[in-house]
């Protein structure tokens, strides 16, 4: 039986929705999906992988990633050994399911990966099929991080995720992955809603009342009670197949006559 290591979270889900939960031998400190994963052992945050220790656990191969800035010192350091590895950096939501395929192929089980993406295109579709073209299109502000402020660009699936609702990205025209920006710029875009989703920081984390009382929003649309919407962030800043539910969540925050809760268990 192959052993393998995954040093990302959403590495991790996707191994496990391939069915290969009972190969990974070790995890980055950050992954939390599914339940089960809690009992594997732990090498560090995604940042600060702990090389010894993934040596120590003599995995087949490292399932690495580029999808925060930051983690290319993993691959660096991988570079350094004798362990296969493979490095998945999605940019784009189409990039998702092609990385099902990919780390399937790796694994010896490349039909399960194309499976696996069809399911996810099939998801997409049923989606965007009921999302409403007769109404305005939303504007979104996503906020990845408060201080210094950073955003989703034209490069981020959450651009693309933003598309799929029939919603506006303010900040979707400009060139990357993401973009810095300031909160008055952020309101000169004039956004509908706020969509706050911090990149590792667990939504209990994340108070609202500090966000509506900017003191460069007060009166803004955007910046009321009702437009305010903290998330997931295992939703959103993942390229896993996890994304599918955050898609389904925010059609239910912009249309919610026509899309209940999803179901955060069967994201597929």
């Amino acid at each position: 039986m192959q052993r393998i290591v995954s040093i990302c979270p959403s590495n991790t889900e996707i191994l496990w929705a391939l069915g290969l939960g009972e190969n990974i031998v070790g995890v980055d400190d950050y992954s939390d999906w599914p339940e089960a994963v809690h009992r594997l052992p732990r090498l560090g945050p995604d940042l600060q992988i702990d090389m010894d220790q993934l040596k120590s656990l003599q995995p087949d191969w490292v399932l690495a990633s580029l999808s925060v800035p930051g983690m290319e010192k993993n691959i660096e350091a991988l570079q350094q050994t004798d362990i296969p590895f493979m490095v998945l950096h999605a940019g784009g939501l189409e990039d998702i399911p092609q990385d099902f395929i990919q780390v399937a192929r790796q694994a010896g089980m490349e039909k399960r990966g194309e499976e696996l993406a069809e399911a996810f295109h099939t998801r997409l579709e049923s989606i965007r099929s009921r999302i409403p073209r007769d109404r305005p299109s939303p504007r979104l502000y996503w906020e990845w991080w408060p201080k210094p402020v950073f955003t989703p660009a034209k490069e981020n699936w959450l651009t693309d995720v933003s598309r799929v609702v029939g919603a506006i990205n303010v900040f979707g025209e400009e060139e990357g992955q993401n973009v810095r920006t300031d909160w008055q710029s952020v309101a000169a875009r004039q956004p509908d809603y706020t969509l706050a989703v911090w990149t590792g920081v667990p939504i209990e984390r994340v108070r609202k009342e500090k966000i509506t009382g900017r003191r460069e929003w007060q009166g803004l649309p955007f910046a009321r009670e009702d437009r305010v919407h903290i998330l997931e962030e295992g939703w959103y800043c993942r390229p896993s197949h996890r994304i599918l539910t955050g898609i389904e969540h925010l059609a239910h925050i912009l249309y919610p006559d026509l899309f209940d809760p999803p179901d955060p268990d069967h994201p597929l």
